[in-house]
Formats: structure tokens, C-alpha cells, sequence
């Protein structure tokens, strides 16, 4: 065979590795307030510039501008601030309670905090997420008590899923919170699902799917779009771009398709990046794509251009994979900062008050946590019943294990 007609197979490779100097030239980044917003009932063909831009609200000098702009009230803006700063306060909480030997695992939000929170004040009572092991946030924001949270951490007697999801899989359908499943990208499919549901029984409630940029490599992230094209169902489906999975950088599950977003345009729906620190734009975005499966007009794909500062879990080691220092120059900053410094900028704001609020935060969290560690811990206290293995599974439950309960003489 000729030299020339040997052919060679391309493996994508980050741009650095550990050791060499972070590098983030290739993240485009338009001016804030640059980005059109079009109307709900935009035709798909008509946006699809918007898959491969950035929307963006604060500026560099903590303004809030251009037409995504103005979606929320000062008071609204304060208490999202609150949110992003109570679940970094949980997260460094419960991250030492499981270097503690209190918990066996647990993942942390450290960089995505506007994600999830600020999607969440988009929703209604009744909506439902399917989420991800990193959208604790839509928790926190809508009012779950974190006492729980940390229950379902410690998996402790007062559990509320009965010690039976790895720690950080929460579930609470009153607060609109899917059970987290592990197995990576089941979830999507689920939402659409949902969301059909929802429609054939000509209800007012829509879905939200969550899936991280790793996981777009799995075929029922491709199976959720033909259903949602296909059935135009009310679900707004989110891909949360961290720039990497565990060990793993985005090159590998986008391919060659230049963004995530873009790969909606091949299934005819809707497709926007946007700013996943800028807690405005996320929530302009959301209300966007919220309202428009809201009025019937079908699914809305979305990708949040973030970065994630912390390792994937505690038993990840990111300095094996990344440079260390690569976190300190994400173009896109801190969302907690960059949401106080636009109130410090409005005169809502003060560093004092900043500091004066951290504390309070604090505090609570703290109370939460001996709240939670009355009724045990991973390796003391209170533990979940062997019976709870037998309830709440079958409405009659099957011979075979009833007597295996009765021979566990529970």
C-alpha cells in the first residue's frame, strides 16, 4: 500500500497537561449585552448563530446589560446571591465531613453554583428536574431543607430515601427533584418522557433534563432528542459544559460538532450557550426556555459554558489530569463574585455586608449539620432498619421476600 493512502485515526488531546500553563485562548467570549434575544416562537433555522455564541449579561464592571437583561427584581437578585453562597458553605461543610470518615463519598458544586439556582427560580410548583450528582442547587434554591440534605448524606436513621442512594442522590418529588440515578445519562430520556406525559394528559407542568458534557457521549442523550424533536415535548434540556469530565476533557465527548449546543440543530430544536457564571443570564435563559415549553412550542437545548474548580468527587484527584492553577484563569470568573460585585455596583451591596452574610450562612449550615449528626453518621448513631429494604418497593410485596424479611426477623 502507498505511504500516502495510509490512513490515521485522530484521538483529541487538551491543549495542556499538568505542568503546563492553562490556557483558555480558544473560549471565545462576546461582549456582554451582545447577543439578541429573539421571541419565544422563533423558528430554530432563524437562531442558529446562538449555538455557537455566548450569552452574557454582567459585564466586566458588574453592570447588567443588553436585551437578556432586567429579568429579575433587586430583592430576587439578593436572595439568588444568598443561594450560591449557602450551597458553597454546604458543599465546604460536607466536604470535610467526609475527610471526617462522616460520609463515605461526596461531589462538590465549587464554580457551577449560578447553574442550578438560578435555572430553578425559573420553574413552577410542580415542574420536574431529572437531574445530574451537581444540581444540588435546584435543592437549595427551592427551599429543601438542608438538615434532609445532610440526612441523605450521612445515610443515617433519618434518612428520608432510607439509606438506599450513594450519598448526594437525592429525591424529592414534592420539591420537583427526580431521584438521581448513576448509571450516566439515563436521566435525559426520562425528562422527555415525562414531559410527554405531562402533555398527553393535557397538564400544565414541564420537565427539565439535566446531563454534564461527558455524558452527551451517551446514546440516551441522542435518543431524548429525537423523542423531544420529534413529540415537541415541554422540556427544556440542559447541558452543563464543565470543561471536563472525571479525567476526561470535553474534546472527547463533543466531537466535531464546535459546541455541545450545536448539536441540537441536527433534531430542528432551539439551541443556545450561555454564560453558566452569570446567575442573570442563566436565569434570563432559563425563563426563556421555560416560557416556550411552557406555551407549547416544544424543547429548548441549552448549554452553560462553566468551569469546574473542584475534583469530579472525593475520589477524584483533578492534579493528575489538569494543570492546578487552571481554575484561576477561567475567563468567565467566580459566579459568586461576579453576582456581588453587580449589587456592590447597584449600591444594594458592601463587602461588610458580604462578610456579615457569609457568617450568618454559616451558622445555619453549621446548626443544620448537628442537627443532622444527632441522628448518626456514617460509622455512629442511628442507622436506617433492615426493614426498609422490604418497604416501599412493592405495593404487595412477593412471597420470596416476604420470607426473606420474616427469616431477617424484621
Amino acid at each position: 500500500m502507498a505511504e500516502a493512502n495510509r490512513l490515521s485515526l485522530h484521538v483529541p488531546e487538551p491543549e495542556v497537561r499538568p505542568g503546563d500553563t492553562p490556557d483558555f485562548s480558544r473560549v471565545v467570549i462576546p461582549k456582554a449585552g451582545s447577543v439578541e434575544r429573539p421571541p419565544v416562537d422563533v423558528d430554530p433555522r432563524e437562531i442558529r448563530d446562538l449555538a455557537y455564541s455566548i450569552i452574557r449579561v454582567l459585564n466586566r464592571d458588574g453592570e447588567a446589560v443588553g436585551p437578556w437583561a432586567g429579568t429579575l427584581t433587586d430583592d430576587e437578585v439578593m436572595e439568588g446571591l444568598r443561594h450560591m453562597m449557602t450551597l458553597r458553605a454546604f458543599d465546604a461543610r460536607m466536604q470535610t465531613a467526609q475527610r471526617q470518615g462522616k460520609t463515605s463519598f461526596y461531589m462538590q458544586h465549587m464554580g457551577e453554583e449560578a447553574v442550578s439556582c438560578a435555572f430553578r427560580k425559573a420553574l413552577e410548583p410542580g415542574d420536574m428536574n431529572f437531574p445530574t450528582y451537581r444540581q444540588a442547587g435546584l435543592l437549595i434554591a427551592g427551599g429543601y431543607p438542608m438538615v434532609e440534605m445532610m440526612n441523605q448524606i450521612y445515610s443515617n436513621e433519618a434518612d428520608p430515601l432510607k439509606g438506599r442512594q450513594l450519598p448526594i442522590m437525592y429525591s424529592s418529588k414534592e420539591h420537583g427533584f427526580f431521584s438521581i440515578s448513576g448509571n450516566l445519562g439515563t436521566q435525559f430520556i426520562q425528562a422527555v418522557g415525562w414531559a410527554m406525559a405531562s402533555a398527553i394528559k393535557n397538564d400544565t407542568k414541564i420537565a427539565a433534563g439535566w446531563i454534564g458534557d461527558g455524558s452527551t457521549a451517551e446514546s440516551d442523550f441522542h435518543a431524548a432528542l429525537v423523542f423531544a424533536s420529534t413529540y415537541r415535548a415541554p422540556v427544556v434540556l440542559n447541558i452543563v459544559n464543565n470543561q471536563w469530565a472525571i479525567s476526561t476533557f470535553q474534546g472527547i465527548a463533543r466531537g466535531g460538532s464546535g459546541t455541545f449546543a450545536a448539536r441540537g440543530h441536527g433534531f430542528g430544536i432551539p439551541a443556545l450557550r450561555v454564560d453558566g457564571n452569570d446567575y442573570l443570564a442563566v436565569h434570563a435563559v432559563a425563563k426563556w426556555a421555560v416560557e416556550r415549553a411552557r406555551k407549547n412550542l416544544g424543547p429548548t437545548l441549552v448549554e452553560y459554558v462553566t468551569y469546574r474548580v473542584g475534583a469530579h468527587s472525593t475520589s477524584d484527584d483533578p492534579s493528575a489530569y489538569r494543570p492546578k492553577t487552571e481554575s484561576d484563569v477561567w475567563p468567565l470568573g467566580d459566579p459568586v463574585i461576579r453576582l456581588k460585585n453587580h449589587l456592590i455596583k447597584r449600591g444594594l451591596w458592601s463587602d461588610d455586608r458580604h462578610k456579615q452574610t457569609e457568617a450568618e450562612i454559616l451558622d445555619t449550615v453549621i446548626a443544620a449539620q448537628k442537627e443532622a449528626e444527632k441522628h448518626g453518621t456514617l460509622h455512629s448513631g442511628g442507622k436506617p432498619s433492615t426493614r426498609d429494604m422490604f418497604e416501599g418497593v412493592y405495593e404487595t410485596m412477593p412471597p420470596h421476600l416476604r420470607r426473606q424479611r420474616q427469616k431477617a426477623g424484621v
